[in-house]
């Protein structure tokens, strides 16, 4: 076998280099589309969810390719997953206690 096909023997169903690219264009995409709405006065209290959700698609993207969570074994999406909700949950909590609500 040649080195070619060790390599790709060995990281077959991870993102190639391509894919990387696309990701990284969808973010650049998303991000822009972002800084664009900032600018929209017309939203008003609106811009807050549609600003969280793209954030949130983003996270998605970074964690599921970069942290290659898609890819791996599904445990270490759960942990990561249960993490994120402690973290989430704590932060609510504090925010609760100081009251910015």
């Amino acid at each position: 076998m040649t080195d070619n096909q060790v390599n790709s023997e060995v990281h077959s169903g991870h993102p190639t280099s391509l894919q990387y690219f696309k990701v990284a264009m969808v973010l650049v995409v998303i991000t822009a589309i972002e800084v664009g709405i900032f600018y929209l006065e017309f939203l008003g209290y609106w811009i807050i969810p549609i600003l969280f959700v793209l954030s949130a698609g983003k996270f998605a993207l970074v964690a599921m390719y970069y942290m290659h969570l898609k890819f791996d074994n599904k445990l270490f999406t759960l942990m990561f997953i249960s993490g994120f909700i402690v973290a989430s949950g704590v932060i609510l909590a504090l925010m609760g206690l100081f009251g910015a609500f």
